[in-house]
């Protein structure tokens, strides 16, 4: 498939999960589109399934915050030259109305995609709750083919904050286990303190 996923480039948890997942699903033979306004910082390894559309926001003094506009502009812009099939959204704001905006704008030109959004935290919790952006949010996710959350808790918190008439599914963080496992007991040295008092002394960096 040829999958486009819109996120935050930076060291939250929702700009790491989503370039994770990223990867993972290049690295199963699937071709990668990420979205953002500058490459995320877990985006470093070349592989050849994974694309990056940046989001030029331009300098017109009459808006002082076009990041939405820009960013559903560049949606558009890769699904239409890369044929996506899917587009996964991370974090309710901006990109799930961005998503919406975009959808309604390559549907006038015969274009049907479905759209993913995923629900991390603070997008429900702090953010949508102000009540300057509640409506867009409700609105946005009720708009999304899938809507998911990464924790149960988010889920419930979800429906008690806004109007949602639509299934949210909870799919879980995930980990690499073949980047992070347990290491056997034996790999960490038992050491004392003169005192007499046990602590553990974790192995050198490079046996772990």
């Amino acid at each position: 498939m040829r999958i486009g996923i819109v996120c935050y480039p930076t060291f939250g948890g929702s700009g790491v999960l989503a370039t994770e997942l990223g990867k993972a699903l290049a690295q199963k033979g699937h071709q990668v589109h990420f979205i953002t306004y500058q490459q995320p910082v877990r985006l470093s390894a070349f592989n050849p399934n994974i694309y990056y559309h940046e989001v030029q926001v331009p300098t017109y003094p009459l808006f002082d915050f076009p990041y939405e506009t820009a960013l559903a502009s560049t949606m558009v812009n890769v699904i239409k030259n890369y044929n996506l099939d899917l587009l996964h959204v991370h974090y309710a704001i901006p990109h799930a109305s961005a998503a919406y905006m975009a959808k309604k704008i390559l549907q006038e030109d015969g274009y049907e995609i479905p759209v993913i959004t995923t629900l991390h935290g603070t997008d429900i919790t702090l953010v949508g709750k102000d009540k300057m952006y509640s409506p867009v949010v409700a609105f946005s996710i009720n708009k999304s083919d899938v809507i998911t959350a990464v924790s149960q808790n988010l889920r419930e918190e979800t429906y008690s904050t806004f109007d949602i008439k639509k299934e949210i599914e909870v799919v879980y963080n995930f980990i690499d286990v073949k980047r992070f496992n347990r290491k056997p007991f034996d790999a960490f040295k038992k050491c004392w303190r003169p005192t007499g008092k046990k602590y553990c002394c974790m192995p050198p960096i490079s046996d772990r």
